[in-house]
């Protein structure tokens, strides 16, 4: 079974580098502004209108992040936060722009002064949602020097085998990992600075919030050009040990627009929410890029562990407008009371990461009054297809491609027993098509199905994949 969306398609991709029930029961809003797009008028039109420019220079921090401090400073953009982080121990904190600017410059000075690193150099960053985590992710822009995010559930093992083949050179994490890291450092030639968030002191570390105290705000950001690497994602490793997928600056700095503009449909007046770990390319997507592309603010709840009566709370007690999570966290969510929540603000939600059922959209829905638009992308892509505002949703279905690329879900080449040769094919297609829905999931089914006498393999036994492609597109 080839999956349509290989590496030649990505080259040529276009930017790859109410009705009211009163009492108990929420109201059921139908109103258009949880149906009408803010930033196109509908698929159609979206997919071609779409242009993206890569410039021979980029970068996130001045490019993007910059330019919003100095629309906010002319009042030219809602008074919203541009970051807005609070905790179950009822702790709060707001950045303005202008405030994430100058956090994130004394951030990159000790990155570059304390911690020696320079331009090029490799940062694994290993922490939960503390607001220290987004101020890394813009001074690691600001410097030129290479982000690697980890989830905080990795191992000793797992952080020795990114250390040793990431060539990091620094790493950045907390008291409850630096531990594994310290055990693990002797093995690792590259690694020569440590930084801690921590309110203790640690032999060998240096303390990040006492650096931040006497850092300077003045610093330079770095020019760098598009297609240098910006950031270093480690896949899951569901079929192997996980694989680096790198990232240009243009890549996700400029790509994820197709994500905050169209599947997320974010204005500066929007507050968005996603609840993804801060170790996998998910949480690029949604809580740095694709909200600060459009000027909205990024919430976070650090959650140690998930709380589905915390969601629910925070959804109808804070101004999210926004709201994006997994499919799991949808099914729990959909196990309690909603109805005895008012989400006052909510108006868009979205699913990525696994595949959502069509009982949790309908529940959800049935509570809410809101659908649930569902995205898929890799960690190597952005947004690849999705269900988008103003679109009639399909159950089962991933919607229609994003702007960005030209995509053909799957098709199976099929060597039938002998035992079979007489069956009718049509039928042997639709039996094939029901079996992979049962036994994987319902995107997944080949909507193309070819039978061939036998398939193309090298001398050791292997398919060539690559032949049967050829043999594909030369049919298109």
């Amino acid at each position: 079974m080839l999956a349509r969306v290989t590496r030649k398609m990505l080259r040529h991709a276009k930017c790859f580098q109410r009705l009211a029930i009163f009492g108990s029961v929420r109201a059921l809003h139908k109103d258009n502004r949880t149906a009408t797009p803010q930033n196109f008028s509908n698929y159609e039109s979206m997919k071609q209108d779409f242009k993206l420019g890569i410039p021979e220079y980029f970068n996130f921090a001045k490019d993007v992040l910059d330019q919003w401090t100095d629309k906010e400073k002319a009042g030219k953009k809602p008074s919203n936060p541009a970051f807005w982080w609070i905790n179950r121990n009822g702790e709060e904190m707001r950045w303005s722009f202008e405030e994430l600017g100058s956090l994130s410059r004394k951030f990159a000075n000790i990155l570059s002064e304390a911690c020696s690193l320079q331009r090029g150099d490799r940062v694994i960053l290993i922490l939960p949602r503390v607001p220290e985590w987004w101020l890394a992710n813009v001074a690691c822009l600001r410097t030129g020097t290479v982000l690697i995010p980890g989830t905080t559930q990795l191992t000793q093992k797992d952080i020795l085998y990114r250390l040793q083949s990431s060539k990091a050179n620094c790493i950045i994490t907390n008291d409850v990992l630096a531990p594994a890291v310290d055990a693990v450092a002797s093995k690792c030639e590259n690694l020569h600075s440590k930084l801690i968030v921590s309110e203790n002191s640690r032999e060998g570390w240096g303390n990040l919030k006492e650096l931040m105290k006497h850092a300077s705000d003045s610093h330079t950001c770095v020019k760098t050009k598009h297609n240098e690497i910006m950031a270093i994602f480690f896949t899951s490793g569901t079929s192997g040990y996980p694989k680096m997928t790198a990232h240009t600056h243009s890549s996700f700095g400029l790509g994820l627009s197709v994500n905050g503009r169209f599947w997320l449909d974010l204005t500066p007046s929007d507050v968005m929410w996603n609840t993804s770990d801060t170790g996998w390319a998910k949480s690029a997507w949604s809580s740095v890029f694709s909200p600060w592309i459009q000027g909205a603010c990024v919430f976070t709840h650090h959650l140690p562990r998930f709380e589905p009566t915390s969601i629910l709370q925070t959804l109808s007690k804070y101004p999210i407008t926004v709201f994006c999570s997994a499919p799991t966290v949808y099914r729990m969510l959909v196990q309690n009371d909603i109805t005895s929540y008012k989400f006052k603000s909510l108006k868009h939600c979205v699913s990525a990461g696994e595949p959502i059922t069509p009982d949790v959209t309908e529940k959800w829905r049935n509570k809410t009054g809101l659908d649930i638009y569902e995205g898929y992308g890799q960690t190597e892509t952005v947004l690849i297809c999705g269900n988008f505002k103003g679109m009639k949703i399909k159950p089962g279905s991933m919607g229609k491609p994003s702007p960005a690329f030209d995509v053909k879900v799957v098709k199976a080449f099929v060597v039938l027993n002998p035992d079979y040769k007489s069956h009718d094919q049509e039928q042997l297609i639709k039996e094939i098509q029901e079996h992979v829905k049962k036994t994987t999931a319902p995107y997944k089914y080949p909507r193309k199905v070819e039978f061939i006498q036998e398939l193309p393999k090298t001398i050791s036994g292997k398919t060539k994949r690559n032949e049967l492609r050829k043999k594909e597109w030369k049919t298109i």
